[in-house]
């Protein structure tokens, strides 16, 4: 064998040796190269886990009254008889009644709002409005709105489950008294005016009508 040859044969010896040496080193790839596989496993928490705990505060109450005061269990057991209720959701209501119940004592439109107001409630702004009448009295009203409303009390009578909240609002609104000539003989129709009203709303919880009556008007 030449010395040609033979050399030949060490240097493709040596080419083989060195392949196999860098398939064990750097692997294999078929096809195209798939992107690195990222760790898309959820974070480790390295603080504790936040939990619901049962029986902590009612928001619904506590940013109206203290839970733990006698009109917070009040509330607390209105909840009870009737899942339903939300003292938020009622005062968003009474905020509406409110405006309803006063422009309809002012415009002399009893019919109305004589839904939502107890008997004694409802005979006593039938005099006022008669009063009125009799004088040749108009009343040019126009209400602007609620600025405050703020829960007071809130009670319970367990035997009857009759609930009253006792509910305080400052409005904004101009009101105007004119004669039979037209004349205004009070108020403005341009001043605005604030009123502070403390009203009492009363019903029985778990019965099937839904509306509150105004049982008192305590200015």
């Amino acid at each position: 064998m030449n010395s040609p040859l033979i050399q030949l044969l060490v240097l493709a010896g040596i080419a083989v040796f060195l392949i196999l040496r860098l398939r064990n080193v750097l692997g294999t790839r078929e096809g195209f190269e798939k992107p690195p596989v990222t760790d898309q496993s959820p974070q480790r928490r390295t603080g504790p886990a936040l939990e619901v705990i049962e029986g902590g505060p009612d928001l619904d109450i506590a940013d109206h009254l203290p839970e733990d005061s006698d009109a917070g269990k009040a509330l607390a057991r209105m909840k009870r008889i009737e899942p339903s209720f939300g003292v938020s959701d009622f005062l968003s209501g009474a905020r509406g009644a409110y405006e309803m119940i006063v422009m309809g004592y002012e415009k002399g439109e009893l019919a109305q709002i004589q839904p939502f107001l107890s008997e004694e409630i409802y005979e006593s702004f039938v005099d006022g409005v008669a009063a009125r009448e009799d004088q040749g009295l108009t009343i040019e009203a126009h209400f602007i709105g609620v600025r405050e409303t703020e829960l007071v009390d809130a009670k319970l009578d367990e035997d009857t489950n009759e609930a009253e909240l006792t509910i305080r609002f400052v409005a904004e609104l101009t009101s105007a008294v004119r004669d039979s000539a037209g004349d205004i003989v009070e108020g403005s129709t341009k001043e605005i005016k604030r009123q502070k009203d403390t009203w009492v709303f009363a019903r029985i919880m778990g019965s099937d009508d839904p509306n509150w009556m105004l049982v008192s008007t305590d200015g």
